[in-house]
């Protein structure tokens, strides 16, 4: 099991460095100076050459690669940004809670409610409640989140006026976004939840449990849940990483500062430091959430136990 999660971590790390190797890439020879759009139409030619100069991009591609990757992985310092004038990492610390907090909290709403939509529609398969509860869930997957979101600030914000249609502060602030970001899950989760129960829904097993007696609910929860939930674990894993990554649309239409709205300012503005570190964030959030769902499922799934047992006793006797 070390040896497998040491393997993980090594491909992680590849794959944070190419992902960094990219994104640097594509900002460099994306075309414009992001030096004359910060210095503003006023200014003189000189005052942009020293601007550019300050910002180092007037060194050529490799060294700025060099310095980047020295900057980012051994010093650990994501730089400074261009257009507030602040480290990265601060401000990045100061969003990161909000962005955790809606991203989180949706999770747990489609974890839940994705669960419970999924086992219904599966144990009434064929019936009008199965085809009621995968039609919400078609719904649900079919509207923008975008449109979702200015649907809800028009009729809780604009009509009913009972919650703040922008910003943040407390409890109440988060709602609406918490909302919006959680619907599509709900959708996909419950999708995956009853193809997953119907899979196992006429094994052997569930009807010799049925045969001895057993109640439905122990059926359901105690013998087909657990054996379906492979499938489950990965939607889930890959749900919370794709909410977390795609937060820039919700924040933007909230205008909540997290790092989502961060990301979408800064590329805005050229603000490359604060692109790259960002785009980073993501890379690594994303990576660790997959290796978060391959790890559970080394606990969950018998076979995969086995699987690491075998291997480190067949190693032991060589």
């Amino acid at each position: 099991m070390g040896k497998y999660i040491l393997k993980r971590l090594l491909w992680m790390i590849v794959i944070i460095l190419g992902t960094s190797f990219i994104i640097f890439t594509i900002l460099y020879f994306t075309p414009g100076d992001p030096a004359k759009m910060i210095a503003g139409g006023s200014a003189t030619a000189a005052e942009v050459e020293n601007l550019r100069h300050i910002m180092g991009l007037d060194q050529s591609y490799f060294e700025q690669l060099k310095n980047y990757f020295v900057d980012t992985f051994i010093h650990f310092d994501l730089g400074t940004s261009w257009v507030y004038n602040k480290p990265v990492i601060e401000e990045m610390l100061v969003r990161l809670p909000r962005t955790i907090i809606i991203g989180l909290s949706a999770m747990i709403l489609n974890l839940i409610i994705g669960l419970l939509m999924g086992i219904f529609a599966a144990t009434h398969e064929g019936k009008w409640q199965d085809s009621l509860t995968m039609g919400i869930a078609m719904i649900f997957i079919s509207c923008p989140d975008f449109w979702v979101a200015l649907m809800l600030i028009l009729l809780f914000s604009a009509k009913l006026g009972i919650l703040p249609a922008y910003g943040i502060g407390g409890p109440q602030y988060y709602i609406m976004p918490i909302i919006c970001s959680a619907l599509g899950g709900i959708a996909v989760n419950a999708r995956q939840t009853r193809a997953s129960m119907l899979g196992v829904f006429r094994e052997d097993y569930i009807t010799t449990a049925r045969a001895k007696g057993q109640r439905e609910k122990v059926v359901v929860f105690r013998h087909m849940l657990p054996n379906a939930l492979m499938p489950i674990i990965t939607s889930i894993g890959n749900g919370f990483a794709r909410i977390v990554a795609g937060s820039a649309v919700i924040e933007s239409v909230f205008s909540v500062p997290g790092i989502g709205l961060y990301l979408l300012t800064a590329i805005n503005s050229r603000d490359y430091p604060v692109v790259r570190s960002c785009v980073l964030f993501f890379a690594v959030f994303t990576s660790l959430a997959m290796l978060a769902v391959d790890l559970v499922y080394a606990f969950v799934d018998p076979r995969i136990k086995a699987q690491y047992s075998s291997a480190r006793k067949g190693a032991k006797k060589k």
